[in-house]
């Protein structure tokens, strides 16, 4: 196994999932080892069926463990919070409607679902979807996204990273270059897209190009295969498609963050050594490992730790590579809020309740 320092000089580049909503003892190792910049939370992480103040009590111990145990006062505490199908969080937090509903109520619902995260701690939610929602049978993205044509996805997708923004929480925009067209669902195969870079400029790129004019602080890649312009790697691997189209062509400078790497549409590779010295030689600067799907083991996570640091010690992984994309994620973590854990006041939730509904009849 490779040296601890090596070990925890990967965890300034990972997100990591909690296995519940106690810290288990691969939790308490990996934090202790791994020392992961922030941690992602999914519905397993919430106490369910209990009283409001009881899970949230439950929430904040785990919070603090965290800290604990990765000794890491500041930390990416995040949450997949599109609305729709994807939210995680207990009852009473609000259940706003998917993307495609919000239109000219984003930024409102924006700015209340911010609110509702601060209360939780979070202080990065992983959204906007800047993706267009064009293949009416995709199974993954569809109402998820803000619109079917470039122009609406790329308003509304703004206004709704706006609206974070505006409140106090970090957007992400995914899933670069663009998943609204897929058949396929990349949680379980590698979608393949016969899309040229033109056309991507035409549909695709159009709403990660305003959030960047916006200076949104993260990109999240697509784990897709685009042969007609990278015919080897899906875009979480590709120079062509993160170096050349997202740094040189759209000039985005802020941090490059995979989706995540228990996917089965990456997850294999990620197992084979050289993988993540190519990621961050492609542009990766973060990435999320969430052992949410197929119950992924701990062991994969130090897999790709080791990895990154066989890669580091061998000269395959360039170091000023990984001091760049060390010092964007700094540089970000350095002006991101920690927020403490509080109850939020029942005539905000009231509130919200209301907006939510509004939402639905626009």
């Amino acid at each position: 196994m490779s040296g601890s320092q090596e070990l925890k000089h990967f965890g300034n580049h990972l997100i990591l999932g909690i296995s519940g909503p106690t810290l288990s003892d691969d939790d308490k190792r990996a934090l202790s080892e791994l020392k992961p910049i922030g941690v992602i939370f999914f519905a397993k992480n919430f106490l369910d069926c209990v009283p409001y103040q009881v899970w949230l009590e439950s929430f904040k111990d785990l919070n603090s463990q965290i800290r604990e145990y990765a000794e890491r006062d500041s930390m990416f505490m995040t949450l997949d919070h599109e609305g729709g199908r994807v939210i995680r969080t207990p009852m009473p937090i609000t259940r706003f409607p998917h993307a495609l509903l919000l239109r000219s109520h984003a930024r409102e619902v924006a700015k209340a679902t911010a609110i509702e995260l601060k209360s939780l701690g979070i202080n990065l939610s992983w959204a906007p979807v800047a993706d267009v929602f064009s293949h009416p049978h995709n199974p993954v993205i569809g109402p998820r996204a803000f619109g079917n044509t470039p122009e609406i996805a790329a308003k509304d997708a703004r206004d709704y990273y706006l609206g974070l923004q505006e409140s106090g929480i970090l957007g992400c925009a995914k899933h670069f270059p663009g998943h609204g067209d897929t058949s396929k669902d990349s949680h379980i195969e590698l979608p393949i897209l016969d899309l040229t870079l033109e056309d991507l400029r035409l549909r695709e790129l159009v709403p990660f190009k305003a959030l960047i004019e916006v200076q949104i602080p993260l990109i999240m890649t697509a784990h897709i295969l685009f042969p007609r312009i990278d015919a080897d790697l899906p875009a979480t691997l590709s120079q062509p498609i993160l170096k050349i189209i997202l740094r040189e062509e759209l000039g985005f400078q802020g941090v490059v963050v995979s989706d995540d790497l228990d996917m089965k549409a990456i997850s294999d590779m990620f197992m084979k050594a050289g993988t993540v010295a190519r990621s961050f030689h492609a542009g990766c600067d973060l990435f999320i490992v969430s052992r949410n799907i197929n119950s992924s083991s701990i062991e994969r996570t130090y897999r790709i730790a080791e990895d990154f640091a066989d890669s580091l010690s061998n000269g395959s992984l360039d170091e000023a590579v990984v001091e760049a994309a060390r010092e964007r994620i700094e540089k970000l973590l350095a002006v991101t809020p920690q927020y403490p854990i509080h109850a939020l006041d029942k005539d905000i939730l009231l509130q919200h309740a209301q907006l939510a509904i509004a939402s639905c009849y626009s």
